[in-house]
């Protein structure tokens, strides 16, 4: 039998439950844990031991067995979260997860033997002094049902029988007798509340009832059985000991989903029998008004409402699940990818058709082909659609990540999410995941001053690193904020002209000099970390996002903090262009950066900018950038784009208006040329470069005394 599939599903299901403990021990760091989230943190421990064992994936079921031991004396009140415990419990969930990469590979994770006394200790071995202290017990509150106390370890039986049992030949105390063959009778009292006179006492009739406490490791079921042949003449009542009830709720939980009726579920857990769900039923049926299945067994005395209540949740749940797994299901990556590139040929194969159409020169053809042309662009925005993924899911690595680093500082930091709903294409949110890394770790290491610095300053002792993306303009805008000293723009300025960066008489705008700290090599710390300070990470950085077709922008304020602000495109598989041409060489412009088109005055020959409208445009020429052979034409234009909050021009001889471009990958040969981020094939089979918008712009607003990048020969 081929396991591969099941376990790859385990295997991305015990990266979502570790996620999810990840999160719940965080917030159980700052606040206290409801009952939901403590289950559902002990369920994720539980869930990936349940599914290793069916995989035999022994070395994870056996460290995760000590976790959920830990976890189930958090869950019963004999352990209170602490900041060591908790940071126990990050240290054993990090293990976990190198357990499962070790099984994933097929390899084996180093073992991790303090850890493991360390739980030990915790889960109620030897304690070292280091440990956390356990809290007493609280005392739990037992209903009793018409008999004696509950909490204990036996059986609790209430039995009142009808009068008539005897005169039907059953004898109640030889039945009580035959509970001893399930197990101990430690205590029976007898009822005699129902006792008549002497005068009036007919010896063929039962008026006594009992209370018996049974202690045995039967069921109730078959506690149940001892007295099948009554009834329908006595009114039974089992309550099972205080320890089965955490059992009860342990199988509620634990429950599939083919038991998602109250009654299917209180049954199949073994905290009400056949017969007192029919009961319940019949009961039910008969009520006037209606009475709820739960509220009749318990006041019949079959369960306590702990299990109703248990119950009802896990129904819930159930219902909840079923209802988001109709809304959504699985698609493995590589089926995505080949519709995604599927559907690019058909919109290649689209614009060829429109294009052969024009030429024929047929109304009812180019009819046919624009309409064709349409469902193949609402196909596109719906495929790529299937791909976009929400930004929380990168988000939601950098919680843990500022505990972590803030405490290797000693630095009191707060991490403030939001917009992680916003989506972007699958592909860029995985590859964003490291320079937000990157800028987050920068910002908590040089960007917020240390508790005494903040307190001297008026601040809060209390630094935020805030993490925030939304949609603007077609684009996905992601920031990273914090709140600390803002970027020292004398040092960086003095640093770079000691660097040769820019010249010593150089006038920089301060959004200019701040960028100069993506410069490889650049760095103003005095000292080097293990964080940072070698200058190594800021111009990675800067490459990894501008790869993504995006642009990275600083906002620094002295005293106040700096904002890191990404500007990435949504997908990166098929865009709308604007085709233009220079010479016999056509150009793509991503759409979204395109501005508007002018007609390039003719008195700017040999000029740089241009006025448009009272502002200064600079403006680069194609043909020149790229050493286009053949003369410029008399009539140019314009095209003005926008990127990062600059705006610049590109002249080119021939605008031929907008189109869907499929991005292809520039091959190893063209991949270090300058002013170019992709390739597509255009209807006539042509192939047409992307222009990277932002290069380029940067190239034409470069302000004055900086390197500029040198113009590459023609592709």
């Amino acid at each position: 039998m081929d396991l591969s599939q099941a376990l790859a599903t385990f295997f991305d299901e015990s990266r979502d439950l570790l996620a999810d403990m990840e999160r719940i021990l965080l917030r159980a760091e700052s606040d206290a844990l409801e009952g939901e989230e403590m289950n559902a943190l002990f369920r994720c421990a539980h869930t990936i031991k349940g599914s290793a064992g069916l995989f035999g994936l022994d070395p994870v079921v056996r460290f995760t067995h000590e976790v959920e031991t830990v976890l189930d004396r958090l869950r019963q009140g004999e352990l209170a979260f602490t900041p060591a415990l908790v940071g126990l419990l990050l240290e054993a969930r990090d293990h976990m997860a190198a357990l499962v990469a070790a099984a994933t590979a097929g390899g084996e994770a180093p073992p991790a033997p303090a850890l493991l006394d360390g739980l030990r200790a915790a889960g109620g071995g030897a304690r070292p002094a280091d440990l956390p202290a356990t809290v007493a017990a609280p005392l739990v509150a037992v209903e009793a049902s018409g008999g004696g106390p509950l909490g204990n370890d036996c059986w609790h039986l209430s039995l009142r029988f009808e009068r008539e049992v005897l005169q039907s030949g059953f004898d109640p105390l030889a039945m009580i007798h035959f509970l001893g063959s399930l197990g101990t009778v430690v205590h029976l009292e007898t009822v005699a509340d129902m006792l008549p006179d002497l005068a009036a006492l007919d010896p063929e009739l039962c008026y006594l009832g009992f209370e018996v406490a049974l202690k045995s490791g039967a069921s109730k079921a078959e506690i149940e059985g001892v007295f099948e042949f009554v009834l329908d003449q006595a009114r039974i009542t089992i309550l099972p000991p205080h320890s089965r009830l955490d059992d009860f709720l342990a199988l509620i939980e634990e429950s599939g989903e083919d038991k998602f009726r109250l009654g299917e579920l209180l049954v199949a857990c073994g905290s009400v029998t056949e017969h007192e769900l029919a009961r319940a039923l019949a009961a039910q049926q008969e009520a006037a008004p209606p009475v709820r299945l739960g509220e009749m067994l318990v006041g019949q005395g079959a369960v306590q409402p702990a299990l109703v209540d248990a119950a009802l949740a896990q129904q819930k749940k159930v219902e909840e699940r079923r209802s988001s797994e109709a809304k959504s299901m699985k698609i493995p990556a590589d089926r995505l990818d080949a519709l995604i590139d599927q559907v690019g040929e058909l919109v290649i194969a689209g614009a060829a058709t429109q294009l052969q159409a024009k030429r024929a020169n047929q109304r009812e053809l180019q009819e046919a082909a624009s309409n064709l042309l349409r469902l193949v662009e609402d196909v596109r925005d719906s495929a790529l659609r299937l791909r976009m993924t929400p930004i929380g899911e990168v988000f939601g690595r950098f919680p843990r990540v500022v505990r972590d680093v803030a405490r290797e500082l000693g630095k009191d930091i707060e991490l403030a999410i939001s917009g992680a709903d916003a989506e972007l294409d699958k592909s860029m949110v995985e590859r964003i995941g490291d320079p937000l890394m990157h800028l987050v770790r920068n910002a908590i290491d040089h960007g917020i001053e240390p508790p005494e610095r903040r307190t001297a300053a008026g601040k809060p002792a209390r630094g935020t690193v805030s993490l925030n993306a939304y949609h603007e303009s077609g684009s996905i805008v992601i920031e990273v904020a914090d709140d600390g000293g803002g970027l020292n723009s004398e040092r960086i300025l003095q640093k770079a002209i000691a660097k040769g960066l820019v010249a010593a008489d150089a006038s920089l705008a301060p959004a200019d000099i701040h960028r100069l700290i993506l410069e490889p090599g650049f760095s103003t710390a005095e000292q080097v970390t293990n964080l940072s300070g070698r200058g190594v990470g800021m111009d990675v950085v800067k490459s990894n996002v501008e790869a993504l077709r995006g642009t990275l922008d600083i906002d620094s304020r002295p005293g106040q903090g700096t904002t890191m602000r990404i500007c990435l495109p949504l997908t990166l598989a098929i865009i709308d262009g604007f085709q233009v041409g220079v010479g016999l060489a056509t150009f793509i412009v991503p759409l979204d950066t395109v501005v508007e088109c002018i007609e390039l005055p003719a008195g700017a020959a040999g000029a740089d900018y241009l006025n448009l409208r009272g502002e200064v445009l600079p403006f680069l020429r194609l043909r020149r950038v790229f050493a286009v052979a053949g003369d410029e034409p008399l009539r140019q234009n314009i095209v003005v784009v926008r990127f990062g909050g600059r705006k610049a021009g590109i002249a080119v001889d021939r605008l031929f208006g907008e189109c869907q471009t499929v991005i292809k990958p520039l091959g190893r040969l063209f991949s270090g040329v300058s002013g170019i981020s992709g390739s597509t094939i255009l209807g006539s089979g042509e192939v047409a470069l992307i222009l990277d918008v932002a290069q380029l712009v940067h190239g034409a607003a470069l302000p004055a005394g900086t390197k500029v990048p040198t113009p590459a020969p023609a592709a």
